[in-house]
């Protein structure tokens, strides 16, 4: 694995902090059954809607709640703001069609999107996207003016695809694939260039290659998309409600919205590859590349952070949204699978992602 340098990290675009483990040793274990500790998980959150949900070589275990005054009908069937968690699927179609032979990993950016320019001599490339080393700032600078205006409600609402396009081809990265830093600036690139490369729009390549293989109805890419009904995100206050998320030419980088079973599916998949998407799921497990020093030290695969366990490497990401949170995460050693939801906007000190870390690392 080749190291990388640090850069910026959520205030430059990261869309969310890292996640820790809460105090304890990671992957130490625990004697309490695994229903208990996902209500002790959920709990410990403080926002209207909170669901933890869990499976164990398939057998799942759900348990929600939330803050007294929320309504508690349906927050299993929800639809759940995923933010920067969409990356994974983002990953893993660029995975699958790079093990179908129709899109190289190595592919350069420019060349979808402006095959009719010369190519540079040190391309931006797919691989450089989706692993956040291609030397895109966390977002393009134009954006920042709106963003701090509309950051509590829709800090990407206006700022279409012609607008992403147009900021990469001004930005000029430097030494792609050198340097690690997180990028939805990157990631949204990569979803115009998939669609450019595949003359597919980006929503129907998702759905075609990703979504409707791994039967996820219960997961869309819009407000009111398909059947079923939206969770309401929530300011810091935990009791605004905030209009749904309008990523508008953002979406590889966080559109995605699902239900919690629709979540636990997709890392199920990602526990026992089979079907048109083995391959492509067994890429997404493969180390690529790691950075950071001592305890701060990370690795990282095409779209998953690694965490190192007893048991084995744990494989996580996180997400947030101006009003949701989101955490995803499987370890294939225990084929444990844990997906967690909240519908507040995350505060300093929050326990949410420590908690689902936590638990992920503990195992079932």
């Amino acid at each position: 694995m080749k190291p990388y340098t640090d850069g910026p990290g959520a205030a430059d675009g990261g869309g969310e902090p890292p996640a820790r483990a809460a105090a304890g040793p990671p992957g130490g274990g625990t004697a309490a059954p695994l229903a208990d500790r996902l209500a002790a998980a959920v709990a410990s959150v403080d926002a209207p809607d909170v669901v933890f949900a869990a499976s164990v070589r398939g057998r799942r275990t759900l348990c929600s709640g939330g803050t007294p005054d929320a309504t508690a009908a349906g927050r299993r069937e929800l639809r759940y703001e995923i933010g920067s968690a969409s990356k994974t699927f983002a990953g893993l179609l660029l995975a699958h069609l790079a093990a179908s032979g129709r899109v190289p990993l190595g592919h350069p950016v420019d060349a979808a999107l402006f095959p009719d320019r010369p190519p540079g001599r040190d391309p931006v490339t797919l691989h450089h996207l989706i692993t956040h080393t291609s030397g895109l700032p966390g977002l393009p600078r134009d954006l920042y003016p709106r963003a701090l205006r509309h950051r509590n409600t829709n800090p990407y609402a206006g700022y279409d695809g012609r607008r992403v396009v147009e900021a990469f081809a001004r930005a000029r990265p430097r030494r792609p694939g050198t340097r690690w830093r997180y990028s939805n600036f990157g990631a949204a690139v990569l979803g115009h260039a998939l669609a450019a490369r595949t003359a597919t729009p980006w929503d129907v390549l998702l759905h075609e290659q990703v979504l409707d293989p791994l039967g996820l109805s219960g997961t869309a890419l819009r407000a009111g998309g398909g059947t079923g009904r939206d969770a309401t995100g929530h300011a810091r206050d935990g009791t605004t409600p905030l209009p749904p998320l309008d990523i508008a030419g953002f979406a590889a980088a966080g559109a995605v919205r699902a239900t919690p079973h629709d979540l636990l599916a997709f890392l199920e998949a990602h526990l026992e590859p089979n079907g048109p998407l083995a391959d492509a799921l067994r890429e997404v497990r493969r180390p690529v590349l790691s950075h950071g020093r001592g305890r701060h030290r990370q690795t990282h695969t095409l779209t998953w952070f690694q965490q190192p366990t007893p048991r084995g490497p744990a494989f996580f990401h996180c997400g947030a949204t101006p009003g949701q949170q989101a955490f995803l995460g499987f370890c294939p050693a225990t084929g444990f699978a844990l997906a967690a939801t909240a519908t507040r906007r995350y505060r300093l000190a929050d326990p949410f992602s420590a908690e689902a870390l936590t638990l992920l690392c503990e195992g079932p």
